[in-house]
């Protein structure tokens, strides 16, 4: 009995050495994960508040305020901006350099009324504009994350793996015999995945924002457009994925590789205001940050689709390409 048990050890063991794809992915994910994890939260103690500076501060930057331990100090575009991250309690306070110089608070933010003070301590005749909004609970804004998280998840690996059965069966080679297209056997797949989708998440919404009393700000049918189209980019991802390939192991090692800087850098759980420059070009060009970035701005905040049409048109055209590649790339036989 154990000659055969250790028989069968050593040969799924030099299948797995054999598997080159499966070893790199298992060697390099964890690794990768640290290293990039280092890179983006590693470094000097992170800053307690943000002030957005508006104009050109660099007259201002000999002032006091300046160099106040723990406060970050962001450019801003413009005055109105500001003034959105402001009342929105993104950054802490807004401040407009000059003699004397102008500043922008919000009455309703405790991190701002602690900012104001360290202010007005290096610079005791800065003028005082208040504004106000309240901020947003973080369970309600984590919301949004939790029910994009869960349709990338569903999308990528329940589209990926079925289609990797398929092929590890001899299904897909059926098919071939069949007049039917890759193109068209994909995009049933997209289709039947996108009907599941839409009616597990309606009904996750349903009953999340009735155990936390969630009330979305913006139109619903918007809501449902931003639904479908994160969806529909994150399934043509997932087939292209398992478009060729026949090993469980390697396909799993790219889902992984996909979902998890997802995951870490989209603003499921926190925003990337603030970090450094090449950390947020990464995270805009994933489609779970657009997709995200598009649901938070309907749920939380009411806006109208010409406020999200930039991530709108990123999602569709994310969608077109890999749904496109996948059907160029894909592999009936093993």
């Amino acid at each position: 009995m154990m000659r055969r048990l250790l028989s069968v050890w050593h040969a799924r063991n030099l299948e797995f050495i054999r598997d080159r794809g499966t070893l790199v992915f298992t060697l390099l994910l964890p690794l990768s994960i640290i290293v990039g994890m280092g890179f983006i939260f590693g470094g000097p103690p992170r800053p307690l508040f943000k002030v957005g500076v508006v104009g050109s501060a660099a007259a201002a930057r000999a002032d006091a305020f300046f160099h106040t331990r723990y406060v970050q100090f962001l450019a801003v575009p413009s005055t109105a901006a500001g003034l959105h991250e402001v009342r929105r309690q993104r950054i802490d306070l807004l401040l407009a350099p000059g003699t004397p110089p102008r500043y922008w608070v919000n009455t309703d933010s405790p991190k701002g009324y602690i900012t104001e003070k360290l202010l007005l301590a290096a610079d005791p005749h800065a003028q005082r504009l208040p504004v106000s909004g309240k901020a947003v609970p973080y369970l309600d804004w984590l919301f949004p994350g939790i029910l994009a998280m869960n349709v990338m998840f569903s999308c990528l690996f329940g589209v990926g793996y079925v289609v990797l059965r398929y092929r590890q069966s001899g299904f897909l080679k059926r098919l071939h015999a069949t007049p039917l297209s890759a193109f068209e056997f994909l995009s049933a797949q997209v289709l039947s995945r996108l009907g599941i989708i839409l009616i597990v998440t309606t009904g996750l919404y349903l009953v999340i924002a009735t155990m936390i009393h969630f009330h979305s700000a913006g139109s619903i049918a918007l809501l449902l457009l931003i639904t479908v189209l994160g969806a529909l980019s994150m399934i043509a991802l997932g087939l292209t994925v398992a478009a060729r390939f026949a090993s469980e192991e390697l396909v799993n090692g790219l889902l992984n590789l996909l979902t998890w800087p997802m995951m870490l850098l989209s603003g499921v759980w926190f925003s990337l205001a603030g970090s450094p420059k090449w950390v947020q070009w990464v995270a805009d060009a994933l489609p779970l940050t657009q997709f995200l970035h598009a649901a938070r701005e309907v749920m939380l905040y009411g806006a109208g689709i010409g406020a999200i049409a930039p991530s709108l048109i990123y999602l569709a055209l994310v969608t077109l390409v890999f749904l496109g590649f996948g059907a160029w790339s894909f592999k009936w036989r093993i």
